[in-house]
């Protein structure tokens, strides 16, 4: 049996610094002083702070009893005997103050301008909530929402809160076979939908989609709601109807429904592109508050503020900065259901100028690909709205972090890169951005009341800088997961297993320097082993990212008889790629991640391709680039990948 090597090596050394500007601190909610005072009163009392935050944060029909009952850890119960509803502290609660407010702002795919205020919001997600409670549904059924990315899938999500309902949404490009088992897993009674989507000038047919997925299983669907969108899709008279058919007609108040802290807010399938989908439960007290509070924290909220989070509401960031966390704030949010190269490169430049956008919350993947076309875009376009700048999803290298500061923020936003997870439902590790320096590509540290640690193989923390180990979470948190559904095995194996049910594992490495600040490695099962070396992935990445004519970067291991694993690098030059073949970049590169990080480093082999195959979403599909490396037939979900005909050219053939 092979020996584990308990730590994983970093060889990144990233020493550059950017420190709040003096203005930017003084108008911050949080200088450096309260957040200390935070951070003190979360270490000195772990449950007392969050009992505070609940108290004042969130608005209760009753008060809870007991802040945390951990008594069958990892099955942990926050704000015991509380009763809320998240839609009333989204909507109602903010009408004395703000119902003539914006809250949403949405642009379209062809570019066209819609908007609801606070109180135009309340009362369609109150048109909704009692369509749905007509359509036989009540607390605790599932509903599935395979939806564009707009305000009816917001207000999908608001409605099913309202009356208690457990929603899951299906990302609106999965296959019928992605769909149907997530329907069949949740046990669902109603499917909501459009007949179909824009999306960069094409047309998704959603209703197709779900029609194929009920012909092949879900017996437990009784009907399937359809918004109207574009137009030509084939109704089922006996389950299916129209959305405009039973949603206006409906009166615009709506009761909430009172429901305990842990009642069930929505289940989450993890994606496609991480393997066998698992529905992560979370609760509704914790998980809103957490949405809350680091809404607060990491964005430095301000009167006035545009909050534009690029993500879609089927993933874990559309849930908890569009649906949830900017709603439970009060604030103004744009919502965009299009991609950022239609109809052209400037698409988010100009809707940030457009709508005076100032906090632009985004993944590394866009900025990257933003970025390989080039300065002169961005700067055609009147960005000064902007304040603040955000990160999500994966590890950002730094020259696009640095890219970002100086193009889109103009070296005068600090950039929030937020370490967090579906099981995690909130941010864990990021800048408070008036109270804290910043470094590019590090998340820098935990939000107060996370209790982060990198620990080694054995459970035993890592306190040396620059040494690399697993991240886990050592105390539990209100936004976290509750349990997989139906599977509470499952639940404690995956993240409680290692270390016993005190320890949340996370399944990344990360790494401290010399100021404590956290630097994401990667997924564990990213993680090269190349001659006993643990090196990882991201390091790699960044090494190749920095040079000049790469624009994205994305490496993986391959099996190597005498190494252990080789370094395969799949790499999108900036240019032509004929032109870097010819001149051969591939060689140029191996020498420079060399030179950067060490031999040890050094790819085996690198493959220039057209582009890295990414989800609509953007997100990297490293599972699939994995088994290309190995000479595997992908055995994952692919329907939902971006650009299906980069596949031979990532094989290399």
């Amino acid at each position: 049996m092979e020996a584990v090597v308990p730590e994983i090596e970093s060889v990144l050394h990233e020493t550059r610094s950017f420190a709040p500007s003096a203005a930017f601190a003084a108008a911050s909610a949080l200088d450096s002083q309260r957040l200390a005072a935070l951070r003190r009163r979360a270490a000195q009392d772990h449950e007392g702070f969050w009992a505070q935050q609940a108290a004042t944060q969130l608005d209760w029909q009753r008060p809870f009893d007991l802040t945390l009952d951990d008594s069958a850890a990892p099955h942990y119960r926050w704000f015991v005997g509380g009763r809320l509803n998240a839609s009333y502290n989204c909507l109602d609660r903010h009408l004395p103050e703000r119902a003539a407010q914006d809250a949403l702002i949405f642009e379209n795919d062809d570019g066209d301008v819609q908007r609801w205020t606070y109180a135009q919001l309340h009362a369609e997600v109150c048109q909704l909530a009692n369509a749905l409670r007509a359509l036989g549904i009540d607390k605790g059924d599932r509903v599935v929402l395979y939806l564009p990315m707009g305000p009816q899938a917001v207000m999908a999500m608001q409605a099913c809160a309202r009356i208690g309902a457990i929603h899951s949404v299906v990302f609106g490009g999965f296959s019928a076979e992605s769909l149907k088992d997530r329907i069949e897993d949740a046990g669902a009674r109603l499917v909501i939908t459009a007949d179909a989507a824009p999306r960069g000038g094409k047309r998704v047919a959603l209703k197709t989609t779900v029609d194929l997925a009920l012909t092949e299983g879900c017996s437990s669907v009784e009907r399937v709601l359809v918004y109207q969108r574009l137009g030509g899709c084939v109704m089922d008279p006996m389950r299916d109807v129209w959305w405009h058919d039973v949603v206006p007609q409906q009166p615009t108040q709506c009761e909430p429904e009172w429901v305990e802290s842990s009642h069930p807010l929505f289940l989450l399938y993890t994606s496609g592109s991480t393997g066998r989908p698992k529905g992560v439960q979370h609760s509704t007290g914790g998980y809103l508050l957490g949405a809350t509070v680091s809404m607060q924290w990491v964005f430095d909220l301000r009167p006035g503020d545009v909050f534009w989070c690029t993500a879609d509401i089927g993933w874990i960031t559309g849930h908890s900065y569009v649906s949830y966390g900017p709603l439970s704030n009060g604030i103004t949010q744009l919502i965009f259901e299009g991609i950022p190269t239609y109809p052209d490169g400037e698409r988010f430049w100009r809707m940030i100028a457009a709508h005076k956008v100032s906090i632009f919350y985004t993944a590394p993947t866009a900025i990257r690909s933003l970025m390989r076309l080039g300065d002169e875009l961005p700067l055609r376009h009147d960005l000064s709205s902007l304040r603040l700048l955000g990160s999500v999803g994966e590890p950002i290298n730094p020259e696009a972090w640095l890219w970002y500061q100086r193009v889109i923020g103009g070296g005068r936003c600090p950039i929030v890169d937020t370490w967090w997870q579906t099981e995690t439902g909130a941010i864990m590790i990021a800048p408070i951005p008036g109270a804290m320096a910043t470094k590019p590509g590090s998340c820098t540290l935990p939000l107060p009341g996370i209790c982060a640690e990198i620990v080694d193989e054995d459970g035993q923390p890592v306190t040396q800088a620059g040494q690399g180990g697993l991240l886990v979470v050592t105390k539990p948190w209100p936004s976290m997961l509750t349990t997989v559904w139906n599977n509470d095995e499952r639940f404690r194996d995956t993240y409680f297993g290692r270390f016993g049910p005190r320890v949340y594992v996370a399944g990344d490495g990360a790494q401290r320097d010399d100021d404590g600040y956290f630097w994401i490695l990667g997924r564990i099962d990213d993680v090269l082993n190349v001659s006993g070396h643990r090196l990882g992935t991201m390091e790699v990445e960044s090494a190749l990212a920095a040079h000049e004519a790469v624009a994205e970067a994305a490496v993986v291991g391959r099996p190597h008889e005498i190494k252990g694993e080789a370094i395969l690098a799949f790499v999108v030059v900036r240019g032509s790629r004929e032109a870097a073949l010819k001149a051969d970049l591939p060689r140029e590169l191996r020498d420079w991640v060399a030179s950067r990080l060490g031999a040890i480093a050094r790819p085996d082999e690198i493959r220039l391709v057209e582009a890295l195959p990414k989800t609509r979403s953007g997100k990297i599909m490293r599972r699939l680039l994995r088994a290309v490396g190995r000479g595997e037939t992908a055995a994952q979900d692919t329907s939902t990948l971006e650009n299906p005909a980069i596949l031979d050219q990532l094989r290399g053939s």
